[in-house]
């Protein structure tokens, strides 16, 4: 499987395209491979764009997780967009809209 995931910095927006239908332990990887590439400590925001998921596992969550800790405390914000209703149920099941912005 080849991974579309592909990350970019505007200016303390880390954007992330997300051109997989499954954000799972082989996507995840390769999404975490994308985030160290890239990440910069004047990130203070994430934005990305689950129009293509359909499927988000436990290592899904957990890549999202990561990424989350390393936003700089209670300015940090984390926005999901375009997330379909597979992908929403699993977030709002464990409780991460607390957390993360849902915007479709």
């Amino acid at each position: 499987m080849n991974c579309l995931i592909e990350g970019k910095i505007d200016r303390d927006i880390l954007r992330v395209e997300l051109g997989v239908n499954r954000l799972d332990a082989s996507a995840s990887r390769d999404f975490k491979k994308e985030v160290d590439t890239i990440w910069s400590t004047d990130v203070t925001s994430v934005e990305m764009d689950f129009n293509q998921v359909d499927f988000i596992d436990s290592s899904g969550v957990g890549a999202l997780l990561g990424l989350y800790k390393r936003l700089p405390g209670k300015e940090g914000v984390m926005r999901l967009t375009n997330v379909k209703a597979p992908v929403q149920s699993v977030i709002e099941l464990l409780r991460l809209h607390r957390i993360f912005e849902i915007q479709n």
